[in-house]
């Protein structure tokens, strides 16, 4: 179910636009990539820290209904695939997790640090803490 979960999550996460269409950029569209963010960084946090939990079913739910907003707002399945793909976009979810652990003063090196922060999240009833038990 984690594949499952990781390759849906990867669907949505690479970003590249067609050059063709001229559309901005998924990365760019913060009612979607910002959406993305949150649900990586819960993945991030259930995947290191085995105190917490994913709510999978949530997060695939609410992926879906993310893939469905970029469609509605005229993104193709295939830009869709590329935001997901992309290794650069990858890269770059990665350091902007890292640099968001770090904001909040714990190191997103460290396994109980994850922890904390995923407590944190939840407790601030958050969208990341919304993803995790």
């Amino acid at each position: 179910m984690r594949l499952k979960t990781t390759a849906l999550i990867l669907t949505l996460v690479a970003s590249t636009a067609s050059a063709a269409t001229a559309k901005t950029p998924l990365r760019d569209v913060p009612a979607i990539d910002n959406q993305m963010f949150a649900v990586a960084m819960a993945i991030e946090i259930s995947d290191k820290c085995t105190e917490l939990k994913p709510r999978t079913a949530k997060g695939l739910a609410f992926l879906w209904n993310l893939a469905g907003k970029a469609k509605s707002m005229g993104y193709t399945k295939e830009e869709i695939d590329t935001y997901r793909k992309s290794d650069a976009e990858k890269a770059r979810m990665r350091k902007m997790g890292e640099a968001y652990v770090r904001a909040k003063g714990l190191d997103p090196k460290a396994t109980q640090d994850l922890c904390k922060l995923g407590r944190m999240e939840m407790a601030a009833n958050s969208q990341i803490g919304a993803f995790l038990r």
